[in-house]
């Protein structure tokens, strides 16, 4: 089994699992605190951080339509349901590259339902910053959607308050799917002010996000910053954390009219997707 790296500088300490190419841990040197939580990678989504690819979150039936045919996704091992957030969180990754501040992870993911690809992924200290970039080429024959983004689990406590502007949200129905969207954002899910929010389940993905998003602790400030205008928030009753998850495309877009923000990849075009986990005591990205 490939050894978990170690990566570190001057401002940041973090460990990555090549088992789903996930962060284990991040860590502020500066001010001695988690800025994601710690995992132990014993379990799919047991870590700090993974990436989501070929897709992100869930897709009603675990099917859509494209060009006229009929894709049935993948079983998953983590979901009876649904192929959630992909394979990329479940698969091995190879080391590619790695130095004292940063790797590449390298990918090669083949489903008979026509995800082909091969995916990069590489971690970045850059002084206060970690820098995260997702890069996927199409490699099958037919044309087929993409799409994804990262799943972090930030540290959170009671006295944490979290800000990010949005016009408005799809609520969670059933099986984690959305609801019709809204602009009436009611207050446990608006943070357009900062605010820790409630202890309530909360799983909704929003949109009109302006790309940044910042986690207020008392000693240091966490900021999110992705080109994308879809956010998921998830959060869970007793846990100290919460999800603030950077996507190219909405819950369940695979079945939306125009399929927003998926790509349509030919053969050998490549989806790029990138984000950046700032920590400091300014509100500065």
């Amino acid at each position: 089994m490939t050894e978990n790296l170690w990566l570190e500088n001057t401002h940041l300490r973090m460990c990555i699992s090549p088992k789903g190419g996930s962060v284990l841990s991040l860590d502020s040197l500066d001010y001695q605190q988690p800025v994601l939580r710690a995992g132990k990678g014993m379990s799919p989504g047991d870590c700090g951080l993974f990436p989501m690819l070929p897709l992100a979150n869930r897709v009603e039936n675990n099917r859509f339509t494209l060009r006229g045919r009929e894709i049935t996704l993948p079983d998953s091992p983590a979901d009876a349901q649904f192929f959630l957030h992909g394979d990329g969180w479940l698969a091995p990754w190879q080391v590619v590259e790695q130095s004292d501040e940063g790797c590449v992870l390298g990918l090669r993911q083949r489903h008979a339902c026509g995800f082909d690809y091969q995916a990069e992924l590489v971690y970045r200290l850059r002084s206060n910053a970690l820098e995260i970039e997702l890069a996927l080429t199409h490699l099958g024959e037919m044309p087929m959607l993409y799409g994804g983004g990262v799943h972090p689990f930030f540290h959170f406590t009671p006295q944490s308050r979290i800000q990010f502007s949005a016009s408005g949200y799809w609520p969670e129905g059933p099986s984690h799917l959305p609801l019709a969207w809204t602009d009436n954002l009611p207050a446990v899910a608006n943070f357009s002010e900062a605010q820790y929010g409630t202890q309530d389940w909360l799983n909704a993905c929003y949109s009109g996000w302006n790309g940044r998003a910042t986690i207020m602790h008392e000693q240091m400030t966490v900021t999110l910053c992705a080109p994308t205008n879809w956010l998921m928030l998830f959060r869970m009753p007793g846990e100290p954390f919460i999800c603030l998850e950077p996507q190219t495309h909405p819950v369940n877009a695979h079945r939306m009219p125009g399929q927003p923000g998926l790509v349509l990849l030919m053969p050998k075009e490549t989806w790029r997707f990138s984000t950046s986990i700032l920590v400091n005591q300014a509100n500065s990205c």
